[in-house]
């Protein structure tokens, strides 16, 4: 009996050591502006790691507000840090995981129907008058990032007030993206990365923004993770290979190392 008991005894941790280990399942929910790279970076990391990933994107507003109502998540990537503020004041992050993982500008993008070849932004530009009788695509500035960012932007030159009452607000940058894309509005804000590829749309001119108020994604692993690969999944999203596909996507990467505030 002790010997039978002593194999089974090492028999054990060997079983173990030769098992296959389970795959992850990761529910990422990002921002949408996102939505091309993110699958990229997954399946980059799914080589090593085997696991698999699921997407929600989103306003990160909208995904904030889901998580916080108990919506089942693994890692949120947002694309400002004040949504993150959000749920880190809820305790609803992973302590030491949250990070910036890449950085974004913002450009004015026109229909292919304005005759604006290229726009310089100063306090001079006439903002309204190359609206014409239409309006400024934007994300809601209330909700989203990326319109927050306009609006920061054109306040900072002084061109806010003579356009805050013709604006088309969208739900995401996205949306915003497709209003200029199907005509509906001549003019928007999106980000630098959203018009790659897309032929409807030109892009204009590069909207300053702030040095002291970057244009960044802050990644976080949630409290309440099904999986303790959420934190591994953050820690990729800002390796070399990461960056690397980051640079290749459009997006900036010299902000990447560096951990935002817990």
């Amino acid at each position: 009996m002790l010997r039978v008991a002593t194999f089974v005894w090492w028999l054990g941790p060997l079983l173990a050591l030769t098992m296959p280990v389970r795959a992850a399942e990761l529910t990422v929910f990002s921002a949408a502006s996102l939505t091309d790279i993110l699958p990229a970076l997954a399946r980059d990391y799914a080589r090593d790691s085997g696991d698999r990933i699921r997407f929600s994107f989103g306003a990160s507003s909208a995904l904030a507000r889901q998580i916080e109502a108990g919506a089942s998540a693994d890692v949120i990537v947002s694309a400002d840090d004040d949504w993150m503020d959000y749920l880190a004041e809820r305790d609803l992050l992973q302590p030491g995981t949250r990070a910036i993982v890449a950085g974004n500008r913002l450009v004015l993008i026109g229909a292919r129907s304005v005759r604006t070849e290229r726009v310089e932004f100063s306090r001079e530009l006439d903002l309204r008058a190359l609206l014409g009788d239409g309006r400024l695509a934007l994300g809601d500035p209330a909700h989203v990032p990326a319109g927050r960012y306009a609006q920061a932007g054109l306040e900072k030159l002084g061109l806010w007030a003579s356009v805050q009452d013709r604006l088309a607000p969208a739900e995401s940058v996205r949306v915003a993206l497709m209003y200029v894309v199907r005509g509906e509005a001549p003019l928007g804000f999106v980000y630098a990365t959203d018009v790659r590829g897309v032929s409807a749309v030109r892009v204009l001119g590069e909207l300053p923004t702030d040095p002291a108020a970057p244009i960044h994604y802050p990644a976080a692993a949630l409290r309440r993770a099904s999986s303790g690969s959420a934190a591994a999944f953050v820690t990729y999203l800002r390796s070399p290979a990461a960056r690397a596909i980051w640079a290749a996507h459009g997006f900036t990467v010299a902000a990447a190392s560096s951990a935002a505030a817990p």
